[in-house]
C-alpha cells in the first residue's frame, strides 16, 4: 500500500487505530485539517458496525455456543473489538475506551453482586436489545465527545457504577462515602483539591441515589434489570458544607432542601465539580497522556490552553479533543513513535494492518488478558496503567506471541497480495514495511530484517511464504511497533 504522509499516519495512529489498506487510499489525498474533522465529527456516518459482525470479509466471533454480547462478557468483549477493528468510528472506539478507564468499573465485583448475566448486561447490553437500559460502555460510546457535565450525572446515576462504588447502599442512616471520594478525587478534582470533609458531605449529597430492580427481578432473566432510583425518603435533608464553590454566585454550602426536592443536591455538587478549573486542568493532563505523551510530563501552557478550552464549551469534550489533535505539541514531529502502545491499541493496529482473514476474536481477547488488559475489568477504581508500564518481561512475550499467531493466521492473503512484490526478499520487505508501520529502524534491526528474508538464498519461491509469516512476526513483535 501507499503510506500516508508522516502527519496523517500519526494522527491515525493517535486518534484512530491505524489504517488499514483501504484507509491509505481513501486518506491519501487528506489534508490534516480534513482528516481532523474526519475524525471527529464522525456523527455523519453509519455506525453500522454491529450488523456486520458474521461476515466472511471480517474478523470472525465465536458464535458456537450462540453469540450473545449483551449478556455474555466474553462475547462483549469480541463484539468490542470488532468494533475498534472495523468501525467507520474510530475516535469515538478510542473515547469509549478513554472514558472506560477514567471511570473504572470491573466486570467481576458486579458479578459477585449481580451474578454473571446482569453484570454483562450492566457493562454491555446495547439498549433496546433487551429490556431495561444500556449498558456502562453504551454511555461512554454515546457521551464519547459529548457534555463531560452530563456524562457526569449519567455515571452518577449508571447501575454499574452504583454497584462498583456502593451507592447502591447509600442511605441517610449510614451514608456511604465511596462515590463521594471518587468522584473528587479520580472523575473530576483529582487530590490535593478536596478534604475528608468534603467527602462526608459528599456521601450525604449522594444519599438516596440508590438502585431498584425491574418487577419479578431474576439473575438468570435476560430481560430483567437493575436501574436508578431516586430514594426521597433516604435522602438527607439537610444543609452540606464544602471546601469549594458549590451553588449559585460562589456558595459553598447546598441549603437544607425537603426530600423530594433532595436529588437537586447531587445535580448541583456534580455541576460544580465538571465545572471547576481544576477538574479542567486533570482532564487535559490526561488527554495529554492518551494523545501526546505518556512519558514526558504535560507542558503547563497546553493544560492552560485546554482547560480554557473546556470551560469556556460549558465542559463539551468535542472542541477540546479537536484543540488537542491541531494543537502545536500533537503536530510536532518530535512526538511520532514517543507514546507506549496499550495491548489494545498495539492488537488493534496489528489486525488492521497486517490483516484478519479468518481471525478468530475469542484467541485475541486471550491475547490482550496475556498482555495485562481485559476489556469490561479493570484492575481497580484507579483504571490501568500506562506508559512504559505496560511493558514487562512477561507481557512482552504476550505480545510477541500474538505477533506470531497473527502472522500464521495472515500467511495465506499476505502471499497473494505481496505476489507482485514477492519476487525478492528486498522486494518483499520492503512491501511489509510500508503495510507494518513501526517507529523508525536503525541499522541494526534492519540489517537483521534484510538477513532473515535473504536466508532463502536462491530458493527464495519455496521460502516466500513462510518468510512472509517470519518477518510480519518480527515486525510486530519489535520494539519499534510498541510505539505510536
Amino acid at each position: 500500500m501507499s503510506r500516508l504522509a508522516p502527519d496523517l499516519e500519526h494522527l491515525f495512529r493517535r486518534a484512530g487505530f491505524g489504517v488499514t489498506v483501504a484507509d491509505a487510499a481513501t486518506f491519501g489525498g487528506f489534508s490534516a485539517a480534513d482528516a481532523v474533522s474526519y475524525l471527529v465529527d464522525y456523527e455523519g456516518r453509519p455506525d453500522d458496525v454491529d450488523a456486520r459482525i458474521g461476515r466472511p470479509d471480517h474478523a470472525q466471533v465465536d458464535t458456537a455456543g450462540g453469540f450473545t454480547p449483551d449478556l455474555d462478557i466474553d462475547d462483549a468483549r469480541q463484539r468490542w473489538l470488532f468494533r475498534m477493528i472495523h468501525g467507520r468510528r474510530p475516535l469515538q472506539e478510542r473515547m469509549t475506551f478513554f472514558w472506560h478507564n477514567h471511570f473504572a468499573t470491573g466486570y467481576d465485583k458486579l458479578g459477585i453482586d449481580a451474578g454473571a448475566l446482569q453484570a454483562a448486561k450492566l457493562m454491555a447490553h446495547k439498549p433496546g436489545t433487551l429490556r431495561g437500559p444500556g449498558g456502562q460502555i453504551e454511555l461512554f460510546r454515546q457521551y464519547a465527545l459529548g457534555s463531560f457535565r452530563d456524562l457526569l450525572v449519567r455515571v452518577a446515576q449508571d447501575a454499574a457504577m452504583l454497584i462498583w462504588l456502593d451507592g447502591q447502599d447509600n442511605v441517610k442512616a449510614t451514608p456511604q462515602e465511596n462515590f463521594g471520594r471518587e468522584v473528587m478525587e479520580l472523575f473530576t478534582l483529582g487530590i490535593g483539591h478536596y478534604t475528608e470533609a468534603d467527602v462526608r458531605a459528599a456521601a450525604r449529597v449522594f444519599t438516596g441515589w440508590n438502585l431498584r430492580d425491574s418487577i419479578g427481578y431474576r439473575r438468570d432473566d435476560p430481560n430483567a434489570y437493575k436501574e436508578f432510583v431516586f430514594n426521597a425518603d433516604e435522602h438527607d435533608t439537610g444543609a452540606k458544607t464544602f471546601t469549594f464553590a458549590v451553588a449559585a454566585g460562589g456558595g459553598r454550602t447546598l441549603p437544607a432542601r425537603s426530600g423530594a426536592a433532595g436529588m437537586q443536591d447531587g445535580l448541583d455538587l456534580l455541576t460544580a465539580l465538571a465545572t471547576h478549573p481544576e477538574t479542567a486542568r486533570r482532564l487535559a493532563r490526561k488527554l495529554w497522556a492518551f494523545f501526546v505523551s505518556d512519558v514526558q510530563p504535560a507542558d503547563p501552557v497546553f493544560l492552560d490552553e485546554i482547560a480554557a478550552v473546556y470551560l469556556r464549551n460549558g465542559t463539551e469534550v468535542r472542541p477540546v479533543v479537536r484543540a488537542v489533535l491541531t494543537s502545536r505539541w500533537f503536530t510536532d514531529p518530535a512526538i511520532h513513535f514517543t507514546r507506549y502502545a496499550s495491548p489494545v491499541e498495539f492488537v488493534v493496529r496489528a489486525i488492521r494492518e497486517v490483516g484478519w482473514q479468518d481471525l478468530e476474536l475469542e484467541r485475541v481477547v486471550g491475547a490482550l488478558a496475556n498482555m495485562g488488559l481485559r476489556l469490561y475489568d479493570p484492575p481497580n477504581v484507579g483504571g490501568w496503567t500506562s506508559g512504559q508500564g505496560w511493558l514487562s518481561t512477561a507481557t512482552m512475550m504476550a505480545r510477541s506471541t500474538f505477533a506470531a499467531t497473527l502472522a500464521a493466521s495472515q500467511r495465506e492473503p499476505l502471499v497473494t497480495t505481496l505476489a507482485a512484490a514477492g519476487a525478492t526478499p528486498d522486494g518483499t520487505l520492503a512491501a511489509l514495511r510500508d503495510r507494518v508501520t513501526t517507529a523508525p529502524l536503525d541499522a541494526r534491526p534492519l540489517q537483521a530484517l534484510e538477513r532473515y528474508a535473504a536466508a532463502g538464498g536462491s530458493d527464495w519461491a519455496g521460502e516466500r511464504d513462510t518468510r512472509v509469516a517470519g518477518l510480519v512476526r518480527l515486525l510486530v513483535a519489535s520494539s519499534e511497533y510498541q510505539l505510536v
